[in-house]
């Protein structure tokens, strides 16, 4: 059993307890003994590891054990912010290697915010070093990672939770509550998806030398090695498809996870990409600037679009996901949902995002935090907690995030080589296909070997 015990009287605090109560039931979690808070291990002290670990300090009891990062710089800050938040004189216990945290401490609980070609090797072993995991999205940068992430987590018996978390947030969940599931929509037939923020990073820096705070090789690790252009910190990473999956595998992930939450669809029956860089040819990114991706399922196909250049043809839903019924249609995204029902008589509904400032202040100070994401990060610790107290699976259970991962990792593949691909979970291969087959797993850089994903 994956449990220990919380103080259900400080556990749950303001808008996120009423919606999490509303969304996922009673906790029924055991009262606490005080002197043994929820042992806790970060590994990627960068923005959002950070992030995610403030909320989960903010809704449990927590004793912060270790932190693991590269870069030393950013790790010894992100000792300080800690400490703070704690309100104690202790920093925690500070590794530039994950696997000597992991092999020198007993954790309840790890977060992985390292970049997404780190997060395979990490969940992997904090699971088989018996901790449960809390893991950002996208899972992997190749299919076959992510199936063996799904395999670990069964193997072991650990709950690992995906952070794909607009599943947890408020106004998504009230949006499938009083919408969706009430058949406001009528029967569904096509989904939208998009992005069209400007949040392609590119450019031309030289090559520098690596400064003597940062283990490049580390922060590469099982990945290609690009020549050091300056910290990778930030966006600059994700602009490289070497340690990424592009703006579809960063953004369509979540917006896709959503959909078939919502909608209950599994994996796709095919998936059809086409677009590469079109339009921002200056600089040395290469993740496309430019995509549209099919999901097909049957009856109904979700298609994905985003551009880095141009306007959003909705200023109102730049990134959003729009799910179109006989009865009507709805609008949704981090900020805002709206129902616009066919029958001009009919009733639209509007909702806005929950924003908790009063209830946690410190929200109001805290560098970088996306105030609007800070409710749903909250709600969805406190479902990870309850499914490890109870020994069930979370809301963004690691299938379910391997499957939407998996499915944008196919539709960059299907891009690259230009035609639709089937994939089979149950073989796990593109069915007749044995090219497209072949890059579900890319080459680890020595000295990484694939033979640390086997369990």
């Amino acid at each position: 059993m994956n449990t220990f015990n919380i103080n259900r009287r400080n556990f749950l605090k303001g808008a996120s307890a009423v919606m999490a109560m509303q969304q996922f039931g009673a906790y029924g979690l055991d009262l606490v003994n005080p002197s043994k808070p929820i042992r806790v291990g970060l590994i990627g002290t960068g923005w959002y590891g950070k992030s995610d670990l403030f909320r989960l300090m903010q809704v449990a009891p927590v004793e912060v054990v270790a932190l693991c990062d590269v870069d030393r710089n950013m790790l010894n800050q992100a000792g300080k912010l800690v400490a703070e938040r704690a309100k104690t004189s202790k920093i925690p216990l500070l590794y530039g290697n994950y696997q000597k945290m992991l092999a020198e401490n007993q954790f309840d609980i790890v977060l992985v915010g390292t970049p997404d070609h780190w997060h395979p090797l990490t969940m992997i072993e904090a699971v088989k070093k018996g901790a449960n995991v809390y893991v950002q999205k996208p899972i992997s940068v190749d299919v076959l990672e992510g199936e063996a992430m799904v395999a670990a987590a069964r193997k072991y018996g650990r709950t690992v939770q995906v952070g794909t978390q607009r599943k947890s947030t408020p106004h998504i969940i009230q949006a499938k509550k009083d919408i969706v599931d009430q058949g406001l929509l009528g029967k569904i037939a096509h989904v939208e998806m998009c992005c069209y923020l400007h949040m392609r990073n590119n450019g031309n820096p030289p090559i520098q030398q690596v400064p003597e705070f940062l283990d490049y090789e580390m922060w590469c690790g099982p990945a290609p090695k690009r020549g050091y252009d300056g910290l990778p910190h930030i966006r600059w990473w994700r602009t490289f498809m070497e340690y990424g999956n592009g703006i579809t595998g960063d953004m369509c992930v979540h917006m896709f996870d959503t959909v078939r939450w919502m909608l209950g669809l599994g994996w796709p029956k095919k998936i059809t990409a086409e677009g590469g860089i079109y339009v921002q040819k200056d600089g040395v990114s290469n993740i496309a600037d430019t995509q549209t991706a099919v999901f097909e399922y049957e009856n109904i196909n979700c298609v994905w679009n985003h551009r880095t250049w141009g306007t959003p043809p909705d200023p109102d839903y730049p990134w959003a996901l729009f799910i179109y019924g006989e009865k009507g249609t709805l609008k949704l995204s981090t900020m805002r949902a709206d129902f616009i029902p066919v029958d001009p008589k009919g009733q639209k509904i509007h909702l806005d995002c929950v924003f908790e400032r009063e209830k946690y202040p410190e929200d109001n100070t805290e560098e970088r935090i996306e105030l609007n994401a800070a409710p749903a990060t909250r709600l969805h610790m406190l479902d990870f907690l309850a499914a490890i107290d109870q020994n069930k699976k979370p809301v963004a259970d690691i299938e379910q995030g391997h499957i939407s991962t998996a499915s944008c990792i196919i539709a960059n593949l299907s891009m690259k080589l230009g035609r639709s691909l089937v994939y089979d979970p149950v073989n796990k291969v593109i069915k007749n296909d044995p090219e497209a087959t072949a890059l579900l797993a890319r080459e680890y850089r020595a000295p990484y070997s694939r033979e640390k994903l086997k369990v």
